[in-house]
Order: C-alpha cells, then structure tokens, then sequence
C-alpha cells in the first residue's frame, strides 16, 4: 500500500467576508469606468431647485434668455415639484418658501399660467406661509430686481464696507469666502437698485396685493436683532445721504475687487451664486455684455448645466473634481487597485497639476504663508481649502508615482500651508484662518445660511489624520488638533458634521484620525462613539440622517438607509477595531445586499452639506467612492500608506 498525505480542508471564508469581497469587485470596475481620460473623476453636485430659477431670472435680467435653456430648465422645475405644489431643498424634504417662490417665478418666466393647477397649488401654499413677505432676503432681492418687491424693504449693506480695515468688525474677511464673494457685489446692486421691467405681476404671491409687507414691530432694543434691525435703520438713512465721491470710489473699489478674483474658467470661486451676482454687479456698473470679463462669466455658467437624458437641464451649484478625484483615489487604493494602477498614477498626475501656488484671499491673515494647497474645484486659485488638501495628500501617499520627488515637493507645500492654517483654538477651518466673529450671522441681511467659517470637527479630522500618516502625530499643532476633537464630542459619544450630514459624517471622519493620531481604541471616546453608532444602526443594517438633525438634534444619527452613511460609520467602526463586531457584519451585508448589478449603489438622499440645514447637497459620486472605501478597508484591514521621509 502506498501512504498518502492527508491535507485538513482549507477554512471557509465567512459569509460576509465573500459578499464583501465580491461587491468590492463590482464596485471597483464601476468606479474606474468613471473616470475621466484626462485621470479625474466629478460626480453630478445635485442641490435644489433655486440655482435653475434664478440662473433663469439673470438671463432675464441680462436679457440673454434662450428659449432652449428656458424650456429645458422648466421642465427641470416641474419634475422636482412636489404633488401638493410646493419645492423643497432635499430628498424627502419638507416644503421651503423661498425654494417655491423662486420656482414659481422660474416656470411663470417659461410660460407655465397661474390658473394651471400645478402653478395655483404652489401660490396657494405662498400664500398660506404668509406669502413672499416671510421669505428669506435673497429671494426678496431677486424680486427686486423686476419691480416684484421694493428696494426700500430690504436690508441694506453698502459698498463702503470693502473700506472697513481688517480689524475692524463686519469687515469684508470676517465673512466666509463663499459670503464675502457674494456680499461684495451685492453691495452693487443694493446701491444701484435697478428695476427691470415685470414680465408678469405676482400678485397671488401675497396675502394681501394692498399690503405687500405688512409691518412687523422692532425687536427688543437690548437683543442682538433689536441692535442689528436699528443699525439696518440707520444704513437705509445713510443710503439717502451717502456721499457721493464716497459712494463712487467704494463701487470702483467693489468692482475691482470682484475682477480682481474672477477665475481663469470665468467663474468666481467655483460657485454659482458668487457669479450671478457678480455679473449682475459688473453690468449695472456698464460692463458691456461682450466685455471679455462679463463673457467668460456666462459661459462658466453654462458648464454649470447638466442636461439630462429626459431633455430637461439642472444647474451646478459648484463642481467638485478635486474632491471627488482624491477620494476616489483612496477608495480604489484601499480596495486593493496596486499603488501603481495606471488610473491612481494619471489621478496623482492630475492632482499634483491643481495644487494652488499663489496666495489667495486666505493670505489675508497669513501674509507670511507660502502657498500649497488644493481647492475643490477645477477653477479656484483664490480659495483651496485645508479638507481637500488633506485628503489630497492622503490620496497621493497611496499612489507609487514614477516622479517620487515630486510627490515629495507639492506634499512638503501642501502639509506646510495646512498648518499654517491652523486656527487659535486649535482647530481647522476650511478656507480661512479665525474666521470665527459672531457678527456677520446677526446682519439682516445674512439668512441665506452659515456666513463665517469657524474651525469644524470633520475638516479637523482630516487634517489631524493626514498629519498623523505624515509621521507628524506628536507635533505639537497636531495634538492641539487631537484635543480640540476631544473637546468637541456630544455628551451621546457623536460630533458634528459641518460639511457632511451630519454626526453620522462627523464620528466617522473624527474615529479614523484619532486612532491614526494614536489614541488608542479603548480610549473612552472611541467606546462612546463606538456605542453612539451601533444604538443608531438601522433596523435593515444600514445607517441613514436626515438633515433635519441639524435645527433637530432629535433626528440625530435618525433616517433612511444610504450607501454614503452607512460606509462612514463603518469606516469609524473598523477604525475603532469593531471589524469582527454584529454592527459591521450587518452594515457591510447591507451594502452588499443594496448593490446594483452595474456595481453602483442607488442614493436619493442628500448627504452632503453646503450650509446645514439650509443648503443641502446631493454628490452623486458619494454613494460609490465611500462605499468602496469601507469594503475595502473591512476586506483588506486599514491602509498602509508610503511613509514620507521627514525633512
């Protein structure tokens, strides 16, 4: 007889671990088919309804109104119209006033007649809300604009302002980058108060056509509305008597400082609104249509349409390359895409052509700062910000580029600028240092959202997490940044999500960097964010928040299943060494399980956030670069990224 060797079978692999793996796979070959030729990746940044009718109402204005855009962005408008007529700023959303006026407005300019019963439910709901008289001031200012509202009931900034010194409160760089850009023409405009001629009355828009703007009586004098309403009172008189010299100087100076950040695309930092109004501003001051800084403006706008397959055309807010890209690029690397794959080589390639090498308004309070950063999008050398720098270079430490030295150098640029950036209190801001004053957010004027820019829990995550695989862990800013993020947890074990929704975004960007930073899985923040996530997974697997945790905190952690949130509470829990636990098990088979055949996942919901609660956004890119970024990492264990050498 002959002996023969008898091999144990080999283990099988978990259940879990094959769904995962195969999903990964999917999901890897969906998200490399997106890429573009030239090695970026940008996903469709859907908001709301607002930026397609008033992209409309500033070709009225300009009187550039195209009968193919006007019908396309129409038919936009009435399929995101809601079955009781109203609009509103995200997927599930409840109805928002100012949102249903403006799209009002944007179908009457298309034709669509107030006695069509779409068109008579949506004023009748205006008007049950108290009409266009409660609605917020920037949708009152393009009413102006055609005589819809008047000028005089209206909160007043004047242009003057641009001559306020840097010390001095409610100068133009306590505003947020993206409120300075637009408060800055703004003033424009609210001296010149043009009226175009109506195209239509909007009288069944109010309560009461006679009375427009029913009289409201003065807050109390000792509250900050009291003081802020008498100093609207007061700025209203001074537009009577400005000085006239004055007055003209200060429009110069406006107009100058807005041509003076109009990007090579001829866009004005990379966002919708700053350059609608920016148009606006240069025309009323006699910029001819044809003037090459009022062309370049317009066609920017225009590569701000996405035209869909149904014919109907949605307008951009902004478009996020350089985010999009360096994400992509750390999902397809975690997956387990070989650190030199030539599509993470031609991304590193197109990124190291961003990074931004000359001063911006950031410099403004770090003259001494050499520049290094990267902005968000493809087109905004005045404003990169310290997220995607961070993960830029989080991303470009996971590709084996051909030309090592330069990696080095736009990493050694771009850490450099990041902690120069570093706020007081040891935090990080996105686009500004101390951009913290509690004054711009008091002005009647500001109730378009979140106007200054204070340090965040997720911008500072990132960047502590990217100085921690940098070797920088124990350098002192970045343990200042550890202790502003222990400092920062909710009494529950979540933080804050600023630019993403919300505590679900915020636990899973601060879990990661603090264990990168090395507080130790036991630490008992982690246990507390740990416990947060697991008694907020939904009963399906997966994780979900409305934006109503923001003005809600009972919504907190509360909503839907989405494929974005749910890979970011993964992504802390794996972080936190919980791979083998029941909640990661039943979130990683959600995701399996939700998966499309095509290796995508399907995300209505908005999990992105411009300003919270009132400027939600919806990146199509999300719902596929986080998950794969999650099962990667419960695949193939955290990364590895190449050690940098210190200098």
């Amino acid at each position: 007889m002959t002996a023969t060797t008898v091999h144990p079978p080999e283990p099988l692999e978990p259940a879990t671990l094959t769904l995962a793996r195969q999903a990964t796979a999917r999901a890897t070959r969906h998200l490399l088919d997106c890429q573009d030729e030239q090695g970026w990746w940008k996903g469709d940044l859907e908001t709301n309804v607002t930026m397609d009718a008033e992209d409309l109402m500033l070709r009225q204005f300009l009187g550039v109104q195209d009968p193919a855009t006007l019908q396309a962005a129409a038919r936009y408008l009435r399929s995101q119209q809601r079955e009781d007529g109203t609009w509103t700023t995200f997927h599930g959303g409840p109805p928002e006033l100012s949102t249903t006026i403006e799209a009002y407005v944007g179908l009457r300019l298309a034709g669509d007649r107030p006695d069509e019963p779409h068109m008579a439910a949506a004023s009748a709901w205006v008007r049950e809300r108290g009409g266009i008289a409660k609605s917020r001031v920037f949708t009152r200012i393009w009413l102006a604009l055609f005589g819809w509202w008047k000028w005089e009931d209206l909160p007043e900034l004047p242009p003057e302002i641009i001559y306020f010194p840097k010390w001095f409160p409610l100068n133009i760089y306590d505003f947020g980058c993206w409120a300075r850009q637009t408060i800055v023409p703004l003033t424009i405009v609210s001296a010149k108060r043009p009226v175009r001629p109506a195209p239509f009355p909007l009288d069944e828009l109010h309560t009461d056509p006679r009375r427009p703007n029913p009289p409201a009586g003065p807050a109390p004098l000792a509250s900050w509305d009291g003081v802020f309403q008498r100093l609207d009172r007061a700025l209203h008189a001074y537009h009577k008597v400005a000085i006239r010299p004055l007055r003209r100087a200060a429009l110069r100076s406006c107009a100058r400082w807005i041509v003076e950040r109009q990007e090579n695309d001829g866009c004005w930092g990379g966002i919708q609104p700053p350059a609608v109004y920016s148009l606006i501003a240069l025309r009323l001051l006699g910029y001819d249509l044809d003037h090459p800084v009022m062309r370049a403006g317009l066609a920017s706008l225009d590569r701000f349409a996405v035209w869909r397959e149904d014919g109907s055309r949605m307008v951009e807010a902004c478009q996020s390359p350089v985010w999009d890209t360096c994400l992509a690029t750390i999902a397809l690397a975690d997956a387990g895409l070989p650190p030199d794959h030539p599509a993470l080589v031609k991304a590193a390639d197109w990124m190291l052509g961003e990074q931004v090498t000359r001063p911006g308004d950031w410099s403004v309070r770090r003259p001494a700062l050499p520049s290094g950063g990267w902005a968000f999008e493809f087109h905004n050398d005045n404003y990169p910000d310290t997220d995607d720098t961070a993960e830029v270079i989080l991303a470009l430490r996971r590709v084996r580029h051909p030309e090592p030295e330069r990696v080095e150098a736009a990493v050694r640029r771009g850490t450099r600028w990041t902690l120069g950036m570093q706020s007081r209190d040891g935090g990080w801001g996105a686009f500004d240092v101390d951009n913290s004053s509690p004054l711009p957010n008091r002005l009647p004027f500001c109730d378009f959202g979140e106007v200054i820019d204070p340090p965040s829990a997720d911008v500072t995550a990132h960047v502590v997490e990217m100085l921690a695989h940098e070797g920088r862990a124990q350098d002192p800013a970045a343990r200042r940044g550890v202790a502003w993020l222990l400092a920062e947890q909710e009494p529950d074990g979540s933080w804050f999500g600023r630019w993403g929704t919300n505590y679900v975004y915020g636990t899973g960007s601060v879990v990661p960097a603090l264990v990168a930073a090395g507080v130790p899985a036991s630490h008992p923040a982690i246990r507390r964010a740990v416990r947060w996530l697991e008694s907020v997974q939904n009963e399906d697997g997966g994780w979900g928040e409305d934006q109503r945790s923001y003005p809600d905190r009972q919504w907190a952690g509360r909503g839907a299943s989405t494929a974005s949130q749910t890979a970011w509470a993964l992504m802390a829990l794996l972080a936190a060494g919980e791979r083998e636990g029941k909640a990661v098990e039943r979130g990683v088979t959600w995701l399996a399980e939700t998966q499309r055949e095509d290796g995508s996942w399907d995300e209505p919901y908005f999990t992105g956030t411009g300003f919270p609660w009132d400027f939600s956004i919806n990146y199509h890119l999300y719902r596929q670069v986080f998950p794969v970024t999650a099962l990667g990492r419960y695949v193939n264990g955290e990364p590895a990224l190449t050690r940098p050498r210190r200098s």
